[in-house]
């Protein structure tokens, strides 16, 4: 499978509409992304085949640490090895930064992705109670860079 990751652009953002609306919550619209190309402390990737975007993420930079904002993969491209082109683009772009660590949450239900981080090396730090729709909660994971 040939995927490209590369910047987001306001060309991207159409097509991201349809995988929000299908494959993700409803926190993320197309004008918050709009308004995260314009900010100089983010930095957001999609994952092209044949021109159509599969997946997407993102990171913003914080006084001393960067944070994995989201990360998806279009239902119908799961379990391909896309949201591992993403993340490994992410962990590249913040290493260049020289901050020390790399944090997210994720769904304690969403177990696929916790094991794709662990298998990047992330720590499970903590837990954000109910932090998901006000009844899941988050698990916080650390990646530090060594």
């Amino acid at each position: 499978m040939n995927i490209q990751i590369q910047p987001m652009t306001q060309q991207d953002l159409k097509q991201i509409e349809e995988i929000l609306t299908t494959d993700f919550d409803e926190f993320w619209t197309p004008s918050i992304f709009e308004k995260e190309l314009n900010n100089p402390n983010s930095s957001y990737f999609v994952a092209k085949q044949k021109n159509q975007i599969v997946g997407f993420g993102g990171i913003w930079k914080a006084v001393d640490d960067i944070h994995i904002t989201n990360l998806v993969t279009k239902k119908n491209m799961r379990n391909l090895g896309i949201a591992k082109q993403i993340l490994d683009k992410l962990i590249q772009t913040a290493k260049q930064t020289k901050l020390a660590s790399l944090t997210l949450e994720v769904n304690e239900n969403n177990l696929p992705a916790i094991d794709l981080y662990e298998k990047f090396g992330f720590q499970k730090l903590g837990i954000r109670k109910k932090y998901y729709n006000n009844q899941d909660n988050a698990i916080i994971m650390t990646l530090y860079f060594t």
